[in-house]
């Protein structure tokens, strides 16, 4: 009991550092490729520290292992670039709810690739979904910057739900925090390119030197690998219904930082959201447990 309490605050813990995403997303002024590399340059080389510190295995082992990472790594990679275009068009509200759409696409997507039975219920409750993302849009225009960044966000979520799914048997046979180093590892070399790409000024980098180490050590290094170790100790469908809290703290902790303060439309798509997720993620639950 005693351990599975422990597991439980450290799946909590990760929910609510992972939470600081939405708002640091909107923080931090240089390009969002840009935000991105120095994030995964900062995460990869704390968890290498970690790694050698530790003395974890970092062989990958064979090369469908290898592909599959490398793949995955694209998918994180596009799933946090368009996220922060997201933020950047609209505000840590809907760009976060428009991201926990993921868990309803992973209902749909799942018994495709995985090639398991699809329940019919999942298809009313993604129609539910979809209509309280439709009501964060201010209009049904992509000329409008807030919808832009709903259509971005809904994007990300569905490279992060593939992604999801691709590394879900990964986490249980290799350690979580060798996955993720990788995996920021590539995104890193992926995504350097992006200095030449994109004009920024290098006195960006000093204003924003603290929020970029907050993001990749705190919110990335420290974060996302406590979620990846909790897939070992609960179920994917229990971390999704704990997960459905992110959004709520991020939209708590923009209000209390950037003081951004939602619409009315905002609580009322939010609250389909949450409800779809909530409702997709018990469901499986009660029937892994039947």
């Amino acid at each position: 009991m005693n351990q599975q309490l422990a597991h439980l605050l450290q799946l909590g813990l990760a929910i609510f550092i992972m939470s600081s995403s939405g708002t640091l997303g909107r923080y931090i002024e240089l390009p969002p490729p840009v935000t991105i590399w120095l994030r995964c340059i900062i995460g990869a080389v704390a968890l290498f520290i970690v790694l050698k510190v530790g003395k974890f295995d970092l062989r990958i082992g064979n090369r469908k292992n290898f592909w599959l990472l490398f793949g995955s790594s694209l998918l994180l990679a596009g799933h946090w670039v368009s996220y922060f275009y997201s933020l950047k068009l609209s505000t840590v509200a809907i760009g976060m709810l428009s991201l926990f759409t993921y868990p309803v696409i992973t209902a749909f997507l799942e018994p495709v690739m995985l090639k398991i039975p699809f329940q019919k219920s999942s298809l009313a409750l993604g129609i539910l979904a979809f209509v309280g993302v439709a009501l964060l849009a201010p209009e049904l225009s992509f000329e409008n910057e807030h919808t832009l960044g709903i259509a971005i966000g809904v994007f990300s979520a569905l490279c992060y739900s593939i992604r999801n799914i691709l590394m879900k048997k990964r986490v249980a046979q290799q350690s979580g925090i060798t996955l993720m180093f990788y995996q920021l590892l590539f995104i890193s070399l992926f995504l350097w390119p992006v200095l030449f790409g994109f004009e920024f000024e290098p006195a960006q980098l000093s204003t924003d030197w603290e929020a970029l180490l907050i993001l990749g050590l705190f919110t990335t290094a420290t974060g996302h690998t406590l979620l990846v170790l909790s897939f070992k100790h609960f179920t994917v469908s229990t971390v999704s219904v704990i997960s459905a809290l992110t959004p709520l703290l991020g939209i708590l902790l923009g209000f209390l930082v950037l003081n951004e303060i939602p619409a009315g439309r905002t609580y009322i798509g939010g609250s389909l959201i949450f409800l779809t997720v909530v409702t997709e993620s018990l469901k499986s639950i009660f029937q892994k447990r039947n």
